[in-house]
């Protein structure tokens, strides 16, 4: 079990370094891919972090996800139309402020 968390763990580093540098010389926009991309090794970080004990390690990525999740949220309010996009406003209220309602939020827009 400790092996998958270490192979987690190089994944994320692997992805999100990848990311950065195909948005660093141009491949790639700073888009949905992206997003997704930091998204993902954040949470292989996360679990790595937390295997270690690295703790500092875990709350930036704790915060890098939730960065990337509420990007990702937003470039998806921009694309529905606006019909939807207002009935999506009335439901939700208030902005998501916890990494809880950010993923119940996720799964209402999915």
């Amino acid at each position: 079990m400790e092996l998958l968390f270490e192979i987690a763990g190089w994944t994320g580093a692997v992805a999100m370094l990848g990311g950065y540098m195909a948005v660093s010389m141009g491949w790639l926009q700073a888009g949905s891919t992206f997003q997704t991309v930091n998204l993902f090794g954040s949470c292989a970080f996360i679990i790595n972090g937390t295997l270690h004990g690295a703790w500092p390690s875990v709350v930036t990525n704790v915060a890098w996800f939730l960065i990337s999740a509420l990007a990702l949220l937003r470039m998806r309010a921009k694309l529905r139309p606006a019909g939807v996009a207002a009935e999506a406003q009335e439901s939700l209220s208030l902005v998501p402020d916890t990494a809880a309602q950010v993923i119940v939020t996720a799964a209402r827009c999915a």
